[in-house]
């Protein structure tokens, strides 16, 4: 597939655009944000701005978007090994595929995921991909790895539990610097969601 020197162009703004986004939030807060700020910042001028979105909001949703996207079509890509993975019955903690493959695209986009998912960014970011967790890998559709019939808590409890806990583990990793590698996240992250926390602490054998 060739790309034209057009949508290069295009390939380009919006990647400053987005570049300024980050800085800015990391500066000032998204609430603070105002277009003039992005535009001054991604040295281009309003009308280009426009003519890709419609404000500050609509370019964080478009950003938040694409984010999702990718990470669904990783999750869908790496669904074969992870049911694989959960029906043999080893207590062989290998990190899955997947948890791995999430790491890596996390670290890739690690100065985007740390504005929008720390305390300046957009806090319904947090609730979106509570919301796509769920329904990618618990949720009710034919693909999911746990099934509602089996719960033996009530639905929307384990949800929140699951997706704070989780995205609680990627701030912490993306706030202290992604010291360890996303081979070593994800084992760290399977060995808590696959054995619990008691058992992570040392407390059950």
């Amino acid at each position: 597939m060739s790309i034209n020197n057009g949508d290069l162009r295009v390939i380009r703004t919006k990647e400053s655009i987005r570049h300024a986004l980050v800085e800015l939030i990391n500066e000032k807060g998204f609430e603070a944000i105002t277009v003039k700020d992005i535009t001054t910042r991604a040295k281009i001028n309003r009308g280009t701005f426009y003519a890709h979105y419609q404000d500050k909001f609509d370019l964080m949703a478009k950003c938040e978007e694409e984010i999702m996207l990718d990470m669904s079509r990783i999750t869908k890509q790496n669904f074969p090994s992870v049911i694989a993975a959960l029906e043999t019955d080893s207590q062989d903690l290998t990190p899955f595929s997947l948890t791995v493959s999430l790491f890596e695209y996390l670290s890739i986009n690690s100065e985007f995921m740390k504005a929008v998912l720390g305390p300046k960014g957009d806090l319904t970011f947090q609730s979106k991909l509570k919301d796509f967790m769920w329904e990618t890998l618990y949720g009710n559709n034919p693909n999911a790895f746990i099934k509602e019939e089996n719960f033996l808590v009530p639905g929307q409890y384990l949800a929140s539990y699951m997706g704070t806990a989780i995205i609680g583990v990627i701030q912490q990793w993306l706030e202290s610097g992604r010291k360890e590698s996303p081979q070593e996240m994800a084992r760290i992250l399977t060995t808590i969601t696959v054995n619990g926390p008691y058992f992570a602490a040392g407390l059950k054998k």
